[in-house]
């Protein structure tokens, strides 16, 4: 596909609707007659319901119904099958039994007639417990019921009798703690019945996947359910799959027989609504005298809740990202009183590359080779997993030129070796990597007779720029400029699209879009060539279709003509295409490198670069594309420096869930310089655009990337994140004067 609209950066077409405030968020939709609901919350990590006093809450102005687990409608379990499509994380209804299972749990529902008065009845009402000895965290979940295998497992060769007797080895461990994904929108869902047929807007990264798992616990068919979201305040995983508060509140529209918006407060959504989970990674590798390496055992262990099976899957790029004949990956969990963890931005990568690239720095210095040659000797040129060719792989590139453009070759290796002024200047690198996805889709495309172009898929725009890249396919297939093509999103009534996460949505949604409108221009010309058309002795075919024009033997045609010649509305194409198949490993690739400032005169750390390479074939936005990069860089830095939710480990209960004590990084705390260089270039083995997934990759890598660069600094390996200044203070070597 040659260059055009393909490639530039254009503004995103919804932006303005953003910014003016027209663009309607799930909680911004009121029907008429809407009520409001409010949750009551647990307040122990475990035990069970032994009383709810309401009679206060009753009384209070306002009130339509509580919901609790004696008065709440019976419903059915989805199957919660990713297969099926009906994927939920936490598989138990709300107000099922009287059984608590982590702090923050819905207990009860207060329905009222406005939103105040729901919240202050739903604060009157008194909840006895029975309370049981929590589990608070994955140390407790280990010691007093062990682990249970997880899914994502993987052994090549004999890693354990190639590492004794090597040359070089080390044995590690890293662990990481709890994150919360706290996206800028709140969770929310306004359900509204008409007869046995839902309506529900909902802030949600999946609307198809929600319309069947309602479907299940409803006993609807499909075609009964109806879930819009067509803008979201973001989500980075947490919005995926349904949580609690969508079925509690379209259950209390039904049972109440009016529309119910139920919106979850920010501390809920530490509790309520997933987490990234905490993790312990032992690591043991082995290189030969040459730094090559021969063993390589990644073992790790997350918390899951008590009410399902979450398994974060951290070795998913260790088992093809080096070259290594004898490999061992192996995936574990725990149970502990916490809600459900689900996916957040780059599951299993972003936690397991902080691990691996950490451990590939200490094992390159334990052989006494330059961390980037090292990498560069043993990255896979073959995914050794699947015993597959990448289909395209440009890591090699893209390290050398991240490290070029960063000045890696100025780099003493010396720890503290390198300063100015009060400061310690630190290097650091790691690799990035991520899986490239695509899933079936389909979608629906039609040329106007009134010159535009109207374009509808159920995916979603999260933030990222689909609406823009989908504009730009049809843009660059019709040649109608971006002010003319109206995309649709959000919504289950179009044809379906996929979950947008784990960064397929471009690549899934831009083939079917390219096929529907492909599939228009295919009606047109028979429109064209038809007995009453412009072109009635032409054959279809010999039809080229450019800049919205029908051409043939020097005679063109504007399409819109065709169609008001025959008095038609619209030329309409609709697609359905396929996942990706199984000749090649598909994965993107880049490489970070980051400069850290430590000053121990006033125990101050910053981040002052950093400089990335990406590798995720062609780039459909060159601004939106980079923005992605950027957030994710950003989000790594939180990652390794800032974010951990705690939790009182003598009864589970979160101590900082909220956003005044849970540390994120803001405009102060972002590098003076960040440098994104997008490699470009493209996948055709994976899609017609050559284009991958970019949403996760930048923050697979960075959190190893600081890390490495504050051991340069200071000579303190943290291997446990986030990176807190207190970790660096104590017995800090004195390198002012080297």
């Amino acid at each position: 596909m040659d260059a055009g609209v393909i490639g530039s950066g254009p503004r995103r077409i919804d932006g303005q609707r953003k910014v003016t405030g027209a663009a309607p968020y799930a909680a911004d939709h009121h029907p008429d007659n809407m009520a409001y609901g409010y949750g009551v919350f647990s307040t122990i990590a475990s035990g069970t319901i032994t009383g709810l006093d309401l009679d206060a809450a009753r009384q209070f102005p306002g009130v339509i119904d509580i919901f609790h687990h004696d008065h709440f409608p019976e419903l059915h379990r989805s199957p919660a099958s990713f297969a099926q499509g009906n994927k939920v994380e936490e598989t138990r209804l709300p107000f099922e039994d009287n059984h608590v299972y982590y702090e923050g749990q819905f207990v009860a529902l207060v329905v009222a007639d406005t939103f105040e008065n729901a919240r202050a009845a739903a604060r009157k009402i008194g909840v006895s417990y029975q309370t049981d000895s929590a589990i608070a965290n994955l140390d407790q979940g280990v010691k007093a019921h062990g682990t249970r295998s997880g899914s994502g497992n993987h052994e090549r060769g004999d890693a354990a009798a190639h590492f004794d007797g090597a040359a070089h080895s080390i044995d590690v461990t890293y662990t990481t703690p709890v994150e919360t994904h706290n996206p800028m929108e709140m969770h929310a869902s306004v359900a509204s019945w008409e007869n046995d047929r839902l309506t529900i807007f909902e802030s949600s990264q999946g609307v198809v996947v929600q319309r069947n798992a309602l479907a299940k616990i409803f006993g609807l068919p499909p075609s009964h359910v109806r879930v819009e979201s067509p803008f979201i305040g973001s989500g980075f995983g947490s919005k995926l799959w349904m949580w609690p508060h969508a079925v509690a509140a379209s259950a209390a529209a039904r049972e109440i027989g009016r529309p119910v918006q139920l919106v979850v407060p920010r501390q809920q959504m530490f509790t309520t609504t997933g987490h990234r989970p905490e993790t312990r990674q032992r690591l043991r590798l082995a290189t030969d005298e040459n730094g090559r390496l021969v063993s390589l055992r990644h073992e790790s262990i997350n918390t899951t809740s008590f009410t399902d099976q979450y398994v974060e899957t951290c070795g998913s790029v260790t088992k093809s990202l080096y070259s290594c004949p004898n490999l061992t990956v192996s995936h574990e969990t725990t149970q502990v009183n916490r809600g459900t963890p689900t996916s957040m931005r780059a599951p299993g990568a972003a936690p397991g590359l902080f691990a691996l690239e950490s451990a590939i720095d200490e094992m390159a210095l334990a052989a006494g080779v330059d961390p980037l040659e090292f990498r560069m000797n043993n990255y896979a040129s073959r995914d050794e997993s699947l015993g597959l060719d990448f289909s395209s792989n440009h890591i090699r590139e893209a390290t050398e030129k991240a490290a070029e453009k960063f000045g890696w070759q100025d780099r003493n290796p010396d720890v503290g070796s390198m300063h100015e002024g009060h400061e310690i200047i630190g290097y650091g690198m790691a690799a990035c990597n991520w899986e490239a996805l695509k899933r079936e889709c389909e979608a629906r495309v039609s040329l106007r007779a009134d010159g535009t172009a109207y374009v509808t898929c159920a995916t979603q725009d999260i933030g990222t720029g689909t609406y823009t890249i989908i504009a730009q396919t049809v843009s660059e297939l019709t040649g109608l400029p971006l002010e003319k093509i109206t995309v649709r999103l959000g919504d289950t009534s179009y044809p379906a699209g996929p979950v947008s996460g784990g960064s397929w949505a471009t690549a899934t949604t831009l083939p079917a879009i390219a096929a529907a409108t492909r599939e228009a221009i295919k009606e047109l010309k028979g429109y064209a060539t038809s007995d009453k058309g412009d072109f009635s002795d032409a054959d279809s075919d010999s039809l080229t279709f450019e800049n919205a024009r029908l051409t043939h033997d020097g005679q063109s045609v504007d399409y819109v003509d065709v169609l008001k010649g025959q008095r038609l509305a619209s030329a309409d194409g609709h697609a359905h295409t396929k996942g990706a198949d199984d000749k090649y490993s598909y994965r993107s690739f880049g490489a970070h490198f980051v400069e850290v400032r430590w000053d121990p005169g006033i125990s101050n750390l910053r981040i002052a670069r950093v400089v990335s390479a990406i590798d995720v074939g062609r780039v459909i936005n060159s601004m939106t594309a980079r923005n992605q990069v950027e957030g994710a860089i950003v989000m790594g830095l939180g990652m390794a420096h800032f974010e951990a939710t705690e939790f009182d480990p003598r009864n589970g209960r979160p101590v900082n869930n909220n956003y005044a004590e849970y540390v994120v990084p803001v405009h102060a705390d972002q590098p003076p310089e960040v440098d994104v260089i997008l490699l470009d270039y493209p996948d055709l083995e994976f899609n017609e655009f050559g284009a991958r997934g970019i949403g996760e990759i930048g923050i697979t890598g960075m959190a190893a990337a600081v890390a490495n660069a504050v051991y340069h600094a200071t000579g303190k390996r943290i291997r446990d994140l986030p990176i807190f200044k207190e970790k660096l203070m104590e017995n800090v070597p004195d390198v002012q004067s080297a």
